[in-house]
């Protein structure tokens, strides 16, 4: 059986850690690993999952970058990049294991749905995954799945402090056809619902197009992040 290995990028999230990590044990014991790998976070975020992960470890934030490091230290043959947030459907290691055999996949996504459950929620989550199928463009929300080999190939995740799951969709998807598995994801509402439903909608409208027109991820980054900064150590632009 191939192995997988679960690599969860986490930065202030210990009210979540304990919840997701619980639900990744089944995965453990039938022999996958989770990696938790923290961005520096200063709640206790890494403290919490000493004994709920395989790896724990503490790098400089970004999530491009957390998630490259939890890729360097897996031992596993499919990485799956989880957000703290988003919950996986029922045995998705076998959904996993079977879409990536049966499509001869290199790599891959779950549809997604949001956690809450009122109508405008669930047409935005419809338009993540046409959209998605459409493109072959996922998004970190629907928790990325990708051979071991084909991720070294394309040379990881960009150094971009925001649009690392595009761009790596826009690389991977030049190599080898994705694979779409139908049960659901379910990912937080929570963006949405603390900064308003058709705000943040109109803000990742505008920061696809702008990122498609060449922006900096840089400047992107302070649009979706108002109240921070740039991490260090990311360059100025996509390439």
């Amino acid at each position: 059986m191939r192995k997988i290995s679960f690599i969860l990028p986490v930065l202030n999230e210990a009210g979540l850690v304990v919840e997701q990590l619980q639900r990744l044990q089944a995965y453990r014991q039938k022999g996958h690993e989770v990696l938790l790998i923290d961005g520096g976070s200063t709640d206790g975020s890494a403290e919490l999952a000493m004994t709920l992960a395989d790896v724990v470890e503490t790098t400089l934030p970004g999530r491009s970058r957390q998630m490259n490091h939890g890729a360097e230290l897996a031992s596993g043959d499919i990485f799956l990049f989880l957000h703290i947030d988003t919950s996986l459907p029922e045995a998705a290691d076998a959904l996993v294991l079977r879409a990536m055999e049966q499509d001869r996949a290199g790599w891959g996504w779950f549809d997604v749905r949001l956690s809450n459950c009122r109508a405008p929620f669930r047409l935005i989550a419809w338009m993540m995954n046409v959209r998605a199928r459409l493109s072959a463009v996922c998004t970190g929300d629907q928790a990325l799945f990708v051979d071991r080999e084909l991720f070294a190939g394309v040379g990881m995740f960009p150094a971009l402090p925001l649009m690392e799951d595009i761009a790596i969709s826009k690389k991977l998807r030049g190599i080898s056809k994705p694979v779409r598995i139908v049960q659901t994801a379910v990912t937080s509402s929570r963006r949405w619902e603390e900064r308003g439903l058709l705000k943040t909608v109109l803000l990742m409208w505008q920061l696809r197009l702008l990122y498609f027109l060449g922006v900096s991820p840089s400047r992107l980054v302070i649009m979706y992040y108002p109240n921070s900064t740039v991490p260090a150590g990311f360059p100025a632009s996509p390439d």
